[in-house]
């Protein structure tokens, strides 16, 4: 195999890695959402158990890129490509950290009723799963529609974590006992909605990819 042959199969390779971590995100708060739905307390202990392979798969993809770097010395789009691999692992990191902290949530809420039904919060983790899939395929692509569409999304999320803060802060006025869990409930939705600006960074880093220079959706 040539050089420029070896250097492309590590980079798909690197591809490769980053894509396991985004499933694994994916995997991790579709887990979390489901353990506030049910109120299932031993499933939000196994995203905490699970927390720390997530850590190991953004470590591997660290020193896997920075050796890469070393070994190489790659220019231009090669470079960027191991950059933006680097920067996106680091943002799905948080995506997962985030999970872990719905879960967190969910134990403190424990098997108390729910206050209200968690449809927003749900249409939120939709919006946000499918945000973070198009982000992966659009940098699998180097496709900045499918990109720009999701900062697009990111909109959606914003507004809905609005409407549920209201609701809950409507309830709250209403029900002050129900204080504690509806602080969860609200902290739930905010880490949903920074897992969705996280993917919006995702977004970003895949216009610097394709461009080569930076360019902010959130405010797009």
């Amino acid at each position: 195999m040539s050089v420029r042959g070896k250097f492309d199969y590590d980079l798909k390779e690197l591809q490769g890695k980053l894509l396991e971590i985004g499933s694994f995100a994916q995997e991790a708060l579709t887990k979390s959402i489901e353990a506030l739905e049910t109120q299932n307390i031993e499933l939000a202990l196994e995203i905490m158990d699970d927390d720390a392979q997530a850590d190991l798969m953004y470590e591997e993809i660290n020193d896997f890129a920075i050796l890469l770097i070393a070994k190489q010395a790659p220019v231009a789009i090669d470079l960027r490509r191991i950059i933006v691999a680097i920067k996106i692992a680091t943002d799905i990191e948080r995506i997962a950290d985030y999970a872990v902290n719905i879960a967190k949530s969910t134990i403190r809420i424990g098997a108390e009723p729910l206050v209200k039904p968690i449809i927003h919060i749900k249409q939120m983790h939709m919006l946000t799963l499918e945000m973070l899939k198009l982000s992966l395929e659009a940098f699998d692509d180097e496709d900045i529609v499918k990109a720009k569409k999701v900062a697009q999304m990111d909109d959606e999320v914003d507004d809905l974590y609005g409407q549920t803060i209201r609701d809950l802060l409507q309830i709250n006025l209403q029900n002050p006992e129900f204080l504690p869990q509806i602080t969860q409930l609200s902290f739930i939705c905010r880490f949903l909605e920074r897992a969705a600006d996280h993917v919006t960074n995702i977004s970003e880093h895949i216009f610097y990819l394709v461009k080569g220079r930076q360019y902010d959706l959130n405010n797009s």
